[in-house]
């Protein structure tokens, strides 16, 4: 069964990808957020998206960038979500905030309605726990750029049920994605291994062992990495790495997880990388 309209919960970076996704997939999206401005931004945002995809991309079937906007309703309003057939969650990588927006919508959203959470480091059985349906809750970890990416990890709660499973691997198939399962564990398996990654590649700035550009240019001339670990971070965001990696450190106690001073500096400066314009690198 198709799965028609999907709220799609935060307009940042992730919340964007998402819902032009969806929308170029031919879902009916539902994309809210707290404030007006944020969601101006995002359909901007989208608009570009799609002009410059049109260009570097050949595609059989061209995207019709009216087409997909329409298909996008962007709202203040949580009660609309009481529509949804599925909601994907982007908020911020806070736990009290993730706990508020949960509370929040299950008691709007439908009793058939699945949730998933779109997150890299907290714990799905958590997210679950602030719900009354936990077996409908379910993590799907998508990668930026959305709309390119073929493959997400999807992540089992532990009362995440077999149908559950199922209708998100569908609801993915529909957006042409491929997944793969994993059990649940704070940071999954891609954020357990590459915010570790990052927050060392950071450590090694800090100490001036080598430059941003050097760091990178290894990763990327020996291991044949399309980006190094710093420019990931720079696209990720580097207040989502540090908020990543702080729940990893929380969740594990653990002082491998401990984030690199020169990380947190850099977002006490607001420097968040391609998302307002400089982190490691600068970004016209």
């Amino acid at each position: 069964m198709k799965i028609q309209t999907v709220g799609v919960i935060g307009a940042g970076v992730m919340g964007i990808g998402v819902a032009q996704n969806l929308a170029q997939t031919d879902h009916n999206v539902i994309l809210v957020d707290i404030k007006e401005e944020i969601l101006d931004k995002a359909k901007q945002e989208i608009k570009n998206n799609i002009r410059f995809q049109s260009l570097i991309y050949k595609k059989d079937k061209p995207t019709n960038l009216e087409e997909t906007l329409n298909k996008i309703e962007f709202s203040q309003n949580y009660k609309l979500l009481e529509n949804a057939d599925f909601v994907i969650e982007n908020v911020t990588e806070r736990w009290d905030n993730k706990k508020q927006v949960y509370s929040l919508i299950d008691a709007i959203c439908s009793a058939d309605c699945v949730f998933a959470a779109n997150t890299s480091a907290i714990p799905i059985t958590r997210i679950a726990s602030a719900t009354k349906r936990a077996d409908k809750v379910v993590g799907i970890h998508f990668m930026n750029p959305v709309p390119i990416k073929p493959m997400v990890e999807m992540i089992r709660g532990y009362h995440t049920s077999e149908t559950t499973i199922e209708i998100a691997k569908n609801m993915l198939s529909q957006m042409g994605k491929e997944c793969v399962l994993v059990n649940d564990s704070p940071g999954f398996v891609s954020n357990r291994v590459l915010m570790l990654t990052i927050n060392e590649a950071v450590f090694l700035l800090q100490d001036r062992v080598a430059t941003a550009e050097d760091i990178d240019k290894i990763f990327k001339g020996c291991f044949g990495h399309k980006m190094g670990p710093l420019e990931t971070a720079d696209l990720i965001g580097l207040d989502t790495i540090l908020y990543s990696i702080e729940v990893l450190y929380e969740n594990f106690n653990d002082t491998k997880y401990r984030p690199c001073p020169l990380l947190k500096k850099m977002v006490d400066a607001g420097l968040h990388g391609r998302k307002n314009g400089k982190g490691f690198y600068v970004y016209q």
